[in-house]
């Protein structure tokens, strides 16, 4: 299987390679992009090189798809998206993203999800697209429900950083209710 590439007005979505491995140090060593993320920051160049290879390792055997998000003007890396536990027999996977701070509520993400969502759901017939978030995340919050995200629950001591567990919300959102709209 050739990856994906997907393009919307302001964006190239295509696949992470080793040259956006700078960019995603830049972006993953950011505090303040891994407040919300479950990870802690980065502290070498070599993590970004070993997640930009787990990338591509998901995508080879099938678990999931993680897209650069590419400015269309000026090819600059925006950040990544992407489906991880990907389960194409059982028709799901959960969605995934962060976007370099410069580019915050500028309507990048949105535009990447969206994209991403009509891949998952027309091209990999997917049934069931979840999320899961940092309770305070509400910027993410108000992102996935702005796509049609519902909230199902609660997940106690769900995602792990900073040396604590945190509970977390999990959202889901079906085929048929994509682009109802």
């Amino acid at each position: 299987m050739t990856f994906p590439t997907l393009t919307t007005r302001r964006l190239l979505l295509t696949e992470v390679q080793a040259e956006h491995a700078p960019a995603i140090f830049e972006i993953f060593s950011n505090p303040e992009v891994l407040k919300y993320y479950g990870m802690d920051p980065f502290r070498e160049l070599a993590q970004a090189e070993s997640i930009v290879q787990h990338f591509k390792n998901s995508f080879e055997t099938k678990r999931g798809l993680r897209w650069a998000i590419i400015n269309n003007e000026d090819n600059r890396f925006l950040g990544t998206i992407g489906l991880n536990n990907l389960s194409l027999g059982m028709k799901k996977a959960e969605i995934g993203f962060e976007i370099h701070p410069d580019f915050w509520r500028s309507g990048i993400t949105s535009e990447a999800l969206h994209a991403v969502l009509d891949y998952a759901f027309e091209e990999l017939d997917l049934h069931r697209m979840g999320a899961v978030t940092f309770l305070a995340n509400d910027a993410s919050i108000g992102l996935l429900k702005k796509q049609g995200f519902s909230e199902e629950c609660k997940l106690r001591s769900y995602l792990f950083q900073n040396g604590q567990s945190h509970d977390a919300l999990m959202f889901s959102l079906l085929r048929e209710e994509w682009n109802i709209n």
